[in-house]
């Protein structure tokens, strides 16, 4: 079955606007996603989901060329990040794309859908 990672995307205002919440505002959100995990679990779909810290907790490491080049922070400022995703199994793109629609409900916020290389 193919495979599709669901990527939560983070912008300059999501970000404020989270600043600002508390954690009991935050509480429905985390149960609406609690819920939403709960739906891919028992409908099979569910594979691996995280997550993730801020941009500026990241690390790059490039070793392409002669010697390894360990770096602080994000690979490319960006006014938008990556904050959460989920790895998912779906008959195809139209069912992915359902599954988006109601994590993007759960977590407030766009979802991007992209399918996985295939073979």
């Amino acid at each position: 079955m193919p495979q599709y990672f669901l990527a939560v995307n983070h912008d300059e205002k999501s970000i404020a606007a989270m600043a600002e919440m508390t954690p009991e505002d935050m509480q429905p959100m985390f149960e609406a996603v609690g819920a939403f995990n709960e739906q891919l679990q028992a409908e099979g779909a569910w594979l691996f989901a995280g997550g993730l810290q801020t941009p500026d907790a990241s690390t790059v490491v490039d070793n392409s060329g002669e010697t390894a080049v360990v770096t602080d922070g994000p690979f490319s400022e960006s006014k938008e990040y990556l904050g959460g995703f989920w790895i998912i199994e779906a008959a195809d793109l139209d069912a992915a794309l359902e599954w988006a629609k109601r994590g993007s409900k759960a977590c407030q916020g766009p979802v991007e859908v992209r399918p996985f290389q295939e073979g």
